[in-house]
């Protein structure tokens, strides 16, 4: 017998969810951009420590909808908080409690599912700025270590808040220490060679999407779709690529 542990992980847009996901894989699997709703689908990575799998879960940016696209990324973001061994609600260095994260806290507590919080881009913050989120989100007293806390009334009880940096590195090694009392006993949910549910044209096509996003500007890269119309490999690792680009206007 092993364990094994299902892990969502969400956040308002450019939180830097994707960001951790491939930190901890040590792949990239999932594109990233300074642009909001880059992560349109639910991505799964799986992470072997030990006797552990850990199979993460990365959403879409939880917004308010305008668009039927808008809508499908948010109802993600619903049902995978849900039935999973624990939650990781990744919020930003900001004291303050935006409308993104209390209706992800709302959401939290009608699951009931167990969270940790996550204070991410900690690089980018002086060590008394940190201490004020902490403050805002709970009473916590400690800098570098996870912190069990009781947040007010208008938030969640929260297991654990974990200060990192997806970027750095720092504080990753905290938090898989947290993750590990989440597992079950059972064998584990995909073999130990696999990284990421996704097929890799899938993957291809969403690293095109990511060069979109980098190169085109405003609406533009948010109203287009990649679809993989040829797929190749050769002898030296080199992959060709024909990709159809579906824009949503003229």
């Amino acid at each position: 017998m092993t364990k094994s542990a299902m892990i969502t992980i969400c956040g308002r847009p450019n939180v830097g969810k994707s960001t951790l996901t491939n930190a901890l894989v040590g792949e990239k699997i999932a594109i990233v951009s300074n642009k909001p709703q880059t992560t349109r689908n639910r991505i799964t990575a799986i992470v072997n420590r030990g006797d552990t799998q850990f199979v993460l879960m990365d959403t879409p940016g939880f917004h308010k909808p305008r668009t039927r696209l808008g809508d499908y990324m948010v109802q993600v973001v619903r049902e995978s908080v849900a039935d999973v061994d624990a939650v990781l609600l990744m919020v930003e260095p900001v004291a303050a409690i935006g409308p993104q994260e209390e209706a992800l806290i709302e959401r939290l507590r009608e699951s009931g599912a167990p969270a940790i919080l996550l204070i991410n881009k900690i690089d980018t913050v002086e060590k008394e700025d940190l201490l004020a989120v902490m403050d805002v989100y709970g009473q916590a007293h400690e800098w570098d270590a996870v912190v069990p806390i009781a947040l007010y009334s208008a938030a969640y009880d929260f297991d654990a808040v974990i200060p990192i940096s997806a970027k750095t590195g720092e504080g990753l090694d905290e938090l898989f220490t947290e993750l590990e009392k989440y597992a079950v006993e059972g064998p584990h949910l995909f073999p130990d060679d696999m990284i990421t549910d996704q097929p890799e044209r899938q993957i291809c096509a969403e690293l095109v999407r990511e060069k979109l996003l980098t190169c085109l500007d405003k609406e533009i890269p948010h109203g287009t779709a990649v679809e993989v119309t040829k797929f190749s490999e050769r002898d030296d690792g080199i992959i060709d690529l024909q990709v159809t680009i579906y824009c949503e206007k003229d």
